[in-house]
């Protein structure tokens, strides 16, 4: 038999038995109290919408100017973003992308032949296996330890390497244990001399301030980075679709070249956005203070909610996400569809993160405050009868 399609789209599309239940439980009209939710246009949030709308409005996208990097105006608006936030960023240093996702698949291109290796951590991202088959690339994970607080695994990432790993991935902080890179683990990172990704998107919105804390490689360094973010978590506005890499350290130049020829062949940011991005990035204060002050509620409030309870929240330093431990009675599978379908309550499972041990249940701090109140109080009841 000739084969039509692609061998890298061999995932299982079939349901599974979480969706199955979502599913039913919307059919027949519950009102299932969303804890999952990580849409930022969903969260009530109260956006600049003039603003927004006047940014959107430039007589100027009736023309096209394409550029490769990116619009000028658009990669100094991102310069000054790092400015803000105390970084020196050069806007030559700066490509623009459609998204954190396009990001990935243009650093993939640029540092991988087939069959290449990327090392990425675990817990973290579900889709990098994804980014990773779309190129052809081997995605291979190093772990993430908890011991009260989170930190890399270095022996087990030493023993991840092999001749063909062209990079180490960091999320910074991590989705969904919300820890940052620590400055001595970027000291021993540098020790590998790979090229590091850091996924930056929910730098932003750290929960207390911390010395030891690496919020951003943007700024100049001594081993090749490449810093990437976007205005679907700085700004909360994941429909705009603009994302961006920053490369620093030893062969950025010759990095930048390289993504500027794949940046050519798609062109796939909208000139809209990018003449928008100025006006856009200088009105995101006032969403990311909203998000700040509903994540920092939620987070609270499960804190509060948990002590003396058979849960455990563990520590998070930053993000939209909270990493609940519950009791091994029941498996995560069996408890997300137990919560589902006996209080109404959709949480995720520890394993679509690649988490290694049971029990852990993820929420989504970025849920409203009234439904994610509820829906913690609906979890706590079902624990009632294990205390």
């Amino acid at each position: 038999m000739i084969r039509v399609f692609s061998s890298r789209l061999k995932w299982d599309s079939s349901p599974n038995p979480l969706s199955i239940l979502l599913g039913k439980k919307r059919r027949e009209g519950a009102a299932v109290l969303d804890l999952t939710e990580s849409n930022p246009t969903r969260a009530g949030l109260q956006y600049p919408a003039a603003e927004i709308m006047a940014a959107l409005a430039d007589p100027c996208v009736l023309g096209y100017d394409p550029q490769p990097r990116g619009l000028l105006s658009a990669r100094e608006a991102v310069t000054e973003y790092y400015a803000r936030r105390g970084v020196e960023v050069a806007p030559s240093r700066i490509l623009l992308t459609a998204s954190t996702s396009e990001a990935y698949s243009y650093l993939f291109k640029l540092l991988t032949d087939p069959g290449d290796e990327i090392l990425v951590p675990r817990p973290s991202y579900p889709l990098f296996d994804y980014l990773g088959a779309m190129e052809s690339v081997d995605v291979r994970q190093y772990p993430l330890r908890y011991d009260g607080s989170w930190h890399i695994d270095f022996p087990a990432l030493s023993s991840a390497i092999t001749p063909r790993t062209r990079a180490i991935v960091v999320v910074n902080p991590n989705n969904p244990t919300g820890s940052y890179l620590k400055r001595a683990e970027w000291q021993r990172l540098q020790t590998f001399g790979l090229p590091i990704l850091s996924d930056e998107v929910f730098s932003d919105f750290a929960f207390a301030p911390d010395p030891e804390r690496v919020p951003t490689l943007a700024g100049s360094n001594g081993l090749l980075t490449f810093a990437m973010s976007g205005l679907s978590k700085v700004a909360g506005l994941p429909q705009m679709k603009l994302g961006w890499i920053v490369a620093s350290g030893p062969g950025h130049q010759t990095a930048l070249e390289g993504l500027e020829w794949i940046a050519d062949t798609f062109l796939s940011v909208s000139t809209p956005v990018q003449l928008a991005l100025p006006r856009i990035l200088a009105a995101s204060g006032a969403i990311e203070q909203q998000i700040r002050t509903q994540t920092r509620a939620n987070l609270d409030h499960l804190i509060i909610q948990t002590l003396g309870s058979p849960c455990r929240c563990l520590a998070i330093e930053g993000g939209w996400y909270a990493v609940l431990e519950v009791p091994r009675i029941r498996s995560e599978e069996d408890w997300v569809l137990h919560l589902l379908a006996q209080k109404d309550v959709l949480v995720q499972p520890g394993f679509f993160y690649d988490f290694e041990a049971e029990a852990f249940l993820v929420l989504s701090l970025l849920t409203p405050p009234v439904t994610f109140e509820q829906g913690v109080g609906r979890i706590l009841d079902a624990m009632k009868t294990l205390t």
